[in-house]
């Protein structure tokens, strides 16, 4: 019977479900061909070169009426302020991070955790399982019992309950000791980070410090059952000068994009963004192509070559559309630069752990800190201009006449913006 029904269809519908489905498999097939000659090929070429030392703007201080800000782009001094904040934790220690390598850095937060926990500090730690599945899971097994920890799953167990709700990867990176230290920014944990990588993350000692602990409490809670809370505690502040903004797919919650809006929408002299990766939605683009003929001096840095050749090539797709706005593109050309930041007209400023692509606006756990203040906006800006010193700035006349390979290539890779 059922052989029947198929050779009753009419020939021409065949036809044309045929034909979508080729254009179907077609569409899918491109760009992941497209992407994995792209990798292969960077492999090939860059495979043994040489890493290259990153750049060290300088650790940079401000005082805010509720908070001592510290702002760090070399992972070194970073780390060591952050195993000297572990080391004197009297009460607790909450860090969620995503990429934590087994080297001599990662060593020194295992015996710091370990170390707190047995002293007897509360010590929960989160960190992203599909990030660190190089990782032997023999390393993080050096942890004692009496640390709390987490390892998010690339799939969670309940995802069949909501597909986008526990798919998210634990891309923040947070660090908060007894309610009043709290460390947030771009620096995964490990050598080559502190070393080759130009990265920008900040210390706030004082108010700022409840949302980034909120923030891990919240992940925390939502995976363990009543029992295994980490209990609230009230802010001091209810107007912190550092806010503090998280994502939570687990609860739908995504406020770090509606923030670059809002922020970019003010923008009347000047925008300065940093993003490691560059493939935002187009309201992102709209908005700062809408900047720009208004007038504001519109300029985003991102890396020459970064460490994901697909998201290089997925990211140049988007440059046309700035270069014809008059906005800035500099490639920064140093080293791989991963910073996560931006400030605007010389009072708004945000630095963390999204990136301005759609995984991290739209699907990963992030945290970014907001803060308006004209004097933390000014050490960004002289971190910015200085970055600005390792780039090559790339004109319409160089975009408009490369290769046509080149352009081939973006336009197969098109399709993947909706997932990267």
């Amino acid at each position: 019977m059922s052989s029947l029904r198929r050779s009753s269809r009419p020939p021409k519908a065949r036809s044309v479900l045929k034909t979508a489905s080729i254009t179907a498999a077609a569409a899918v097939a491109v760009p992941v061909l497209a992407a994995t000659g792209l990798a292969v090929a960077d492999w090939l070429v860059h495979s043994d070169r040489e890493q290259r030392r990153a750049p060290n703007p300088g650790i940079f201080h401000t005082q805010l009426d509720d908070s001592d800000l510290t702002i760090y782009t070399s992972g070194d001094e970073l780390y060591d302020d952050m195993i000297e904040a572990i080391n004197a934790a009297q009460h607790t220690v909450f860090m969620e991070t995503y990429i934590w390598k087994a080297d001599e850095v990662g060593q020194r937060f295992i015996d710091a955790f370990n170390a707190a926990a047995e002293r007897g500090v509360k010590v929960h730690v989160l960190y992203d399982g599909f990030a660190n599945l190089v990782v032997p899971r023999s390393f993080y097994r050096q942890l004692s019992e009496q640390v709390r920890v987490v390892r998010l799953p690339v799939i969670g167990l309940r995802f069949w309950k909501g597909p986008i709700r526990h798919t998210g990867l634990n891309h923040s990176k947070i660090l908060a000791v007894d309610d009043h230290i709290g460390f947030v920014g771009g620096y995964n944990i490990g050598s080559i980070y502190a070393d080759y990588w130009r990265d920008t993350h900040i210390r706030a000692i004082g108010t700022g410090v409840w949302g980034m602990q909120h923030s891990i409490a919240q992940l925390w809670n939502e995976l363990h059952a009543a029992d295994d809370q980490i209990e609230w505690s009230p802010p001091r502040d209810w107007r912190p000068t550092v806010q503090v903004n998280a994502n939570l797919p687990v609860q739908l919650v995504y406020p770090i994009r509606q923030m670059y809006l809002k922020a970019i929408d003010r923008a009347s002299k000047y925008i300065l963004v940093t993003t490691p990766y560059f493939i935002p939605d187009q309201q992102i683009v709209q908005a700062l192509v809408e900047a720009s003929e208004r007038g504001v001096d519109v300029r985003v840095m991102v890396p020459k070559e970064s460490n994901h050749v697909v998201a290089d090539w997925v990211s140049r797709g988007f440059y046309g559309q700035l270069l014809d706005a008059g906005i800035t593109i500099l490639l920064y050309a140093s080293s791989m630069i991963h910073a996560k930041t931006a400030t605007i007209d010389g009072e708004w400023s945000t630095v963390g752990t999204a990136n301005l692509d759609r995984l991290s606006l739209s699907f990963n756990y992030e945290t970014n800190v907001e803060i308006v203040d004209p004097r933390f906006a000014a050490e960004m800006e002289n971190i910015f201009e200085t970055d600005s010193k390792h780039c090559e700035v790339l004109s319409s006349s160089d975009w408009r006449d490369r290769h046509p390979m080149a352009r081939a290539v973006e336009f197969a890779l098109k399709p993947l913006r909706s997932w990267l």
